[in-house]
């Protein structure tokens, strides 16, 4: 381990051979970003080779120290250091820097590269990941951590730049953290005043130490940031304050060592050219062949990496004397760390309780209800809102709430904060250990956009509950009524969207979210209440199922297909009871999962919406956006493609034609034209 006061020759052999194999692999791919690496290095290298606790040969191992590379711009400093560090990347990978199906791709990629911790790139998500890890480890470390036995005692690094603190997501994380006294979480500033346009006095002029200050931090500058012996002393007083996270401003020179581009905007994300590699390398020493590491630097890389198994083998060790003292907790601390399900959990959706009810509930309330049963069998279950818990209907009631001075809750208070919330999420739920879920209006939706993304691109189980689904929300008027927002999400890969008709389809989504574990989920729900439905519930297992058919007997199929999500199905139901009166078979679909329908098999598809019946009526309260693979170019949707109003919920559903009358109206005039 590099210790503190420790710094020779060899130290800066193996920061300058970082320096080098990431400008070289830039130069190779003829794209990336030179710059950081080279100023960012000595950090990177004090930071991996003396503060951090890492074992390569077991890149997963839980109580590993986590390093998020927010400035993800950055990769090739990343890959470089897993490289030497042994990570299971070869010189060959290097030279493959963002070429396709490489495992060195242009920004770090979760579970595509050994090593890198979570997918980063997007300026500012990943302070706001790194807060989520450093918050998962202070709860773990309150459930499982005994006197004498610290299972849980990690930290939390993440390096940033100008960019990424400008980002307003990173603001509302920092913000949280702060509130939050995360003392195990420290932020690596790369303060180098460049960025793509040129200086930041161009639109950044603020005093970032004082703003962290301001939001509760413990803050540090480092003059110079190839001043290694200075950046080992702030790290080490960043790990003794405990009560407060640390910003460590760090002065650095974008581009450093490259003689003609060093401390300009174009270092940021232009390659150096062959020359200016070749005047660095003078410049630095280095050896001038490709891709060179010079044999005592590689031997360095190899006494690091030891003693980084050997603190993991002692905390197996430690794993093994704890089994034998707390052989529950540990049992406990097996289920919440394996891709397995409790028993009890396939035992309560199994059981008749989960499936029965009797009231009309709004389906925000349903959720209330169901998540309450689900909580006791799942304790790795947490969650909250975006200071809307209340209302969103959210809160755990068998757990406390989480705060500086109770670390064991597992209900969450984020703020109004929905970016900052979506990417903790994110976190948590790569941290391993946890389910985590969030939830706020649908509308805001929007304001954590790129987070549900990346939960979409990691594979991540976050669930999502998004309550007041539509112009339901009433007399709050159209910034609060979402009308886009289904199609938008709808629109991700690999993003399930459910928006249940009624409690128990409400419970089929939940059984469903926390069995999906490679997506994330969220539920649409209503502030309104929904009338309970025949039929409805395990049918939302396919996404779509038929609620209630009535067949024509002359054709052995229905006239007419009439499909809805939510609450606009029981619209749907009513008219088919009218529409039977007047001698016209009508089928109702409920579709509250698009996604989870196109998953099922074609035949299971075709005998829900069958290909001969091209007379079909969809309604569902937001834009029609997406709708037409299911009604096709003979079909008719009752939709909103436009902004809302202020009104009474039952006023406004009237006026934009959310009526049995309006869907009998349609389903006739569809009939008429067959």
């Amino acid at each position: 381990m590099l210790k503190r006061g420790e710094f020779d020759q060899i130290d800066q052999q193996a920061i300058n051979t970082i320096r080098m194999l990431s400008a070289e692999m830039i130069q190779k791919a003829k794209s990336g970003h030179p710059g950081l690496p080279l100023g960012a290095a000595p950090m990177a290298y004090t930071l991996w080779a003396g503060a951090m606790r890492h074992n390569p040969f077991n890149p997963r191992w839980p109580d590993r120290d986590r390093f998020v590379l927010s400035a993800g711009h950055g990769s090739a400093m990343l890959y470089a250091m897993l490289h030497l560090f042994d990570y299971g990347l070869t010189i060959d990978d290097l030279k493959q820097f963002r070429q396709k199906d490489s495992r060195t791709p242009g920004h770090p990629e979760y579970e595509h590269t050994p090593g890198v911790e979570i997918t980063t790139g997007p300026l500012g998500q990943g302070v706001a990941n790194a807060v989520g890890f450093a918050w998962a480890e202070s709860f773990l470390a309150a459930r499982f951590n005994k006197p004498g036995y610290d299972l849980v005692d990690h930290y939390t690094y993440a390096l940033c730049g100008d960019g990424c603190l400008m980002e307003g997501v990173a603001s509302e994380a920092a913000s949280l953290a702060g509130t939050l006294k995360l003392g195990k979480l420290i932020l690596l500033y790369d303060s180098n005043n460049i960025t793509i346009e040129g200086s930041t006095e161009l639109a950044f002029t603020e005093n970032v130490a004082d703003r962290f200050k301001a939001y509760g931090w413990h803050v540090q500058t480092v003059e110079d940031g190839n001043d290694v012996l200075a950046i080992q002393a702030a790290l080490s007083n960043a790990k003794e304050e405990t009560t407060r996270p640390s910003l460590i401003e760090i002065k650095t020179i974008i581009g450093y060592g490259a003689p003609n581009k060093q401390g300009k905007s174009s270092a940021h994300g232009e390659p150096l050219g062959e020359a200016e590699i070749l005047l660095a390398k003078q410049g630095f020493k280095h050896p001038e062949e490709p891709f060179a590491v010079p044999e005592e630097v590689r031997a360095r890389f190899a006494e690091l990496t030891a003693e980084g198994i050997a603190k993991n083998n002692a905390w197996q060790s430690l794993l093994g004397r704890y089994q034998q003292s707390y052989p529950e907790d540990y049992k406990a601390w097996e289920e919440w760390h394996s891709d397995e399900l409790p028993v009890n959990f396939a035992t309560l959706i199994g059981s008749n309780s989960f499936w029965q009810y009797t009231d009309d509930l709004a389906t925000r309330i349903s959720s209330e209800q169901i998540l309450n049963k689900i909580s006791p069998v799942l304790p790795n279950l947490i969650g909250g809102s975006a200071d809307l818990a209340p209302s969103t209907k959210t809160v755990m009631k068998d757990k406390d709430f989480y705060s500086p001075d109770n670390h064991s809750g597992g209900n969450f208070h984020f703020g109004v904060r929905e970016h900052a919330m979506g990417a903790i999420a994110n976190a948590m739920a790569v941290h391993g250990g946890l389910r985590p879920y969030v939830s706020g209006f649908f509308v805001f939706s929007d304001y954590m956009k790129h987070a549900m993304r990346l939960s979409a691109i990691m594979k991540q189980p976050v669930i999502y509950i998004m309550t007041h689904d539509s112009i339901g929300v009433g007399e709050d008027g159209p910034t609060h009524q979402p009308i886009e927002h289904l199609a938008a999400l709808r629109s991700i890969p690999n993003f399930t969207v459910i928006r249940p008709c009624d409690t128990r389809e409400t419970a089929a989504a939940w059984a469903m979210a926390i069995t999906r574990s490679d997506s994330p989920t969220a539920f649409i729900l209503t502030r309104q209440n929904l009338p309970l439905l025949q039929g409805s519930g395990k049918g939302a297992f396919r996404g779509g199922y038929i609620l209630s058919d009535d067949i024509n007997p002359e054709t052995n199929l229905p006239d007419i297909l009439l499909i809805a999500t939510g609450s606009e199905v029981h619209l749907m139901t009513e008219a088919q009871k009218v529409l039977k009166d007047e001698k016209i078979h009508a089928r109702v679909v409920s579709m509250p999962s698009f996604e989870i329908f196109e998953e099922q098999e074609q035949s299971y598809k075709e005998s829900v919406l069958p290909p001969s019946v091209r007379v079909r009526l969809a309604a569902e309260a937001g834009s029609s956006f997406g709708w037409h693979r299911y009604i096709g170019l003979d079909g008719d949707i009752i939709s909103i493609d436009q902004f809302g109003a202020s009104a009474p919920a039952e006023l406004l559903f009237k006026e934009f034609g959310f009526t049995v009358e309006n869907v009998l109206e349609k389903a006739r005039a569809l009939i008429a034209k067959k």
